[in-house]
């Protein structure tokens, strides 16, 4: 089995602003440009040369793997891109800050829509300029797949077959994958991949630029798991992702 690292994006600047982002497209922020390199970095550090990649179509997903495979050195690696690597779909609560959101709603309202695995937040209508529908880079996706608000239960229905599909083949064929992707869409990878149960997932943090390694067994159980840098470092981006929704700007 070849090795596999998930890379949550580098920050982007509705992260900096502390709002909900979900497929709406945005650059990543200075510090996420850093981020993405540093990851790159760690990577270079811990002697990994991959064979592939995976990322959404996302800017800031895109934007982090090549940034780290720039700073690997590979930045010339096969790339594969799917809109099913994408952040989880927030629905109505895209572009929203998260704290006013908290202030106006209430805070277990607003954990319940950002952590629960399967309560999602009030849908975009079709003709809401945040609906896929209205995105040509989903113009050759079933409408009938693109959603108007997700949980992270319809987040693991699409990303897991994803990686069932595309990943494992790769992974057993020995090359060594990458996947650049997001908060959510790794978060329900995670929760299948450490069988992590519906209440507990709702803790799971994933900081923004941090490689996670896996090495993996044909039956794809988790032999290892670890970020790769500094602890302290890696353990205050974690606390910075759990405390969101309570950050003012």
């Amino acid at each position: 089995m070849g090795q596999l690292v998930l890379l949550r994006h580098g920050q982007s600047t509705w992260n900096e602003s502390n709002l909900f982002t979900g497929w709406h497209d945005v650059p990543l922020s200075s510090r996420g440009e850093a981020e993405a390199t540093a990851a790159g970095l760690a990577m270079k550090e811990a002697g990994l040369v991959f064979d592939v990649a995976h990322t959404s179509l996302l800017t800031r997903s895109v934007m982090t793997c090549h940034l780290a495979l720039d700073a690997l050195g590979q930045v010339w690696l096969p790339v594969e891109r799917s809109w099913r690597w994408n952040e989880r779909h927030y629905g109505a609560l895209q572009g929203l800050d998260k704290k006013e959101t908290s202030d106006q709603y209430g805070d277990e309202q607003t954990k319940l829509w950002r952590r629960s695995f399967d309560v999602p937040p009030p849908p975009v209508d079709v003709d809401n300029p945040h609906h896929p529908a209205n995105d040509p880079r989903y113009r050759f996706v079933d409408r009938a797949d693109l959603p108007a608000t997700e949980c992270l239960k319809d987040v693991v229905a699409r990303v897991v077959p994803e990686f069932l599909a595309r990943v494992v083949p790769q992974l057993r064929d020995g090359m060594n994958v990458l996947v650049a992707a997001h908060g959510n869409s790794l978060r329900g990878l995670v929760m299948s991949l450490e069988n992590i149960n519906e209440t507990d997932i709702a803790e799971l943090n994933i900081p923004t630029g941090v490689p996670r390694l896996y090495q993996l067994s044909p039956a794809l159980e988790v032999e290892s798991a670890e970020y790769l840098g500094d602890p302290d470092a890696i353990a205050a981006a974690i606390a910075s992702v759990a405390h969101q929704a309570t950050q003012k700007n």
